[in-house]
């Protein structure tokens, strides 16, 4: 394996594309292509933030050398992304879920302030998540973040402003029905298009 396939290599574990890496560097996506291609090297600069980046050493891009035990124990300590993610996403359906249950009963302010509340304690915790975990972890981490809570994050404001075009009780943490059905019906469309359009750019970013 030489350099040029230890530089696609590392791209692909990070599961990033050619464009992606480019911007990371501070390069064109063509100048990473002709890198995995063996037309050209990249210079002494650019191998130093492509180890940074790819928290490997410059003599593993240069020459392969794997690093020892003792250099690589730092990044193995570090959590998986993955795992903020999940807490996370499962905090904020629960903010969705205990909003909703309160409203059925007291139909009060406080329902929707107490989802709000688990929704901020759940993008609290990836936000940490992202900043303490293995960062070859975070791209995929932060994919499967936001292509699931894209629908929960933008559920109870679209549901409030919703409501309060429509019926004037704002502060329901879900869409009321209302008498015509027109605005219910187009609530959920553009609830539906926005998470679709999210969805699509992340696959886009995959490819």
């Amino acid at each position: 394996m030489n350099i040029a396939d230890r530089i696609q290599h590392l791209r692909k574990v990070k599961g990033i594309s050619q464009e992606e890496l480019a911007n990371q560097i501070g390069v064109s996506r063509q100048s990473v292509s002709k890198w995995e291609s063996e037309q050209t090297l990249p210079d002494i600069e650019k191998i130093i933030l492509l180890s940074d980046f790819f928290e490997v050493t410059t003599d593993y891009l240069l020459k392969g050398i794997e690093p020892t035990p003792c250099e690589s124990i730092s990044t193995h300590e570090k959590p998986n992304g993955v795992i903020f993610t999940i807490v996370a996403t499962t905090m904020n359906a629960l903010g969705l879920i205990v909003a909703a249950m309160i409203w059925n009963e007291k139909q009060t302010a406080i329902a929707t302030l107490t989802g709000l509340i688990l929704i901020i304690f759940g993008c609290m915790i990836y936000g940490i998540g992202m900043v303490i975990s293995d960062q070859s972890s975070q791209t995929k981490a932060k994919q499967l973040f936001w292509s699931i809570n894209i629908w929960t994050l933008t559920f109870i404001p679209l549901s409030m402003a919703y409501n309060i075009m429509t019926s004037g009780l704002g502060t329901a943490p879900y869409p009321l029905l209302d008498a015509s059905y027109v605005g219910f019906i187009l609530f959920w469309m553009i609830y539906i298009m926005l998470g679709s359009i999210v969805n699509l750019l992340i696959y886009k970013q995959r490819a």
